[in-house]
């Protein structure tokens, strides 16, 4: 795979970046700055981010029907008006606990919002356990629990075939799947299909290609992996040149580029002098594989 090339893209360097987005529509990736709690654009023509600030951690963005975007904020899902910079709260989660904030989120082929829930952390992937739970905001805007109990909720997708509930819960250092019900929402029969390896560290967040394959950020393994879910086999590693990957999609006209977000959040002087792209967004060229479109909230 020697075609592979790897370009920041974005070098105004995210503090935690993550949930990168394709918006077809604006030819630009989405994606958000949690502790910098700003959501951002990057266009491929101007080379240029805009950014939105926001009042609390922003954890994940994704497309809307309607126009515009939705957000996970603190412990709230929002709809986010880009150019009135307009966040207006749709509906609260984790009401009974003090310190908590939704991390990663994703909408389903029937256009669900799924988002997952973990405790604020006390340095980066060190926090209290078992505090997150992992939730649905349906078209109609109520919400559903699906289960708590979750250290970092993280990485999810769904299957070509819509059967299958892809997710990361990534103190587990497991990826999982479920069986799906398009129809209802509903997951269940939840098994574990590939553990990390020690050196590729913590799994965060994920996506799937037109091939059915996996693609999973190594935080702190700086890699993405690629996996097969039906054999529960590693079959590509892309090596980054920064530590703290988070996430990744696909995008640009044909989705056949994979972008890449990364941290800066938890790393000292001598560290960040050693990855001055930390931080940053990346553009991975050359893959061989295309990415699906994601899908826009319903509601």
């Amino acid at each position: 795979m020697s075609s592979v090339r790897i370009e920041c893209v974005a070098k105004e360097g995210c503090r935690l970046g993550e949930s990168p987005v394709w918006d077809e529509k604006e030819g630009a990736l989405l994606y958000v700055d949690i502790t910098g709690r700003k959501v951002c654009r990057w266009s491929p023509v101007t080379r240029q981010a805009q950014a939105v600030p926001v009042d609390a951690p922003v954890s994940s963005v994704a497309l809307r029907k309607s126009g515009d975007y939705v957000i996970t904020l603190g412990t709230r899902f929002a709809a986010l008006k880009w150019k009135e910079e307009l966040v207006t709260t749709i509906t609260q989660v984790d009401q009974d606990k003090a310190n908590t904030r939704f991390n990663d989120g994703k909408v389903d082929p029937a256009g669900r919002y799924f988002a997952g829930t973990m405790a604020e952390e006390i340095r980066p992937a060190v926090l209290e356990r078992h505090q997150g739970s992992l939730y649905t905001l349906f078209p109609d805007l109520s919400v559903v629990k699906h289960f708590d109990q979750v250290d970092i909720s993280n990485g999810l997708d769904w299957s070509l075939d819509h059967r299958t509930f892809f997710y990361i819960d990534s103190l587990s250092y497991s990826v999982d799947a479920f069986d799906y019900d398009l129809q209802t929402g509903k997951i269940g029969n939840r098994r574990s299909i590939y553990k990390l390896e020690k050196e590729e560290s913590i799994p965060d967040g994920m996506c799937i290609d037109s091939e059915g394959k996996l693609w999973v950020a190594c935080y702190d393994g700086g890699r993405v992996i690629r996996l097969d879910p039906e054999t529960g086999k590693r079959i590509q590693t892309v090596k980054l040149p920064v530590d703290k990957t988070t996430s990744c999609c696909f995008g640009g006209k044909d989705y056949s580029e994979m972008y890449v977000t990364s941290a800066s959040d938890g790393m000292d002087k001598e560290w960040l002098s050693r990855q001055p792209q930390a931080g940053g967004v990346f553009k991975i060229t050359g893959l061989g594989v295309k990415g699906v479109p994601p899908y826009p909230f319903a509601g």
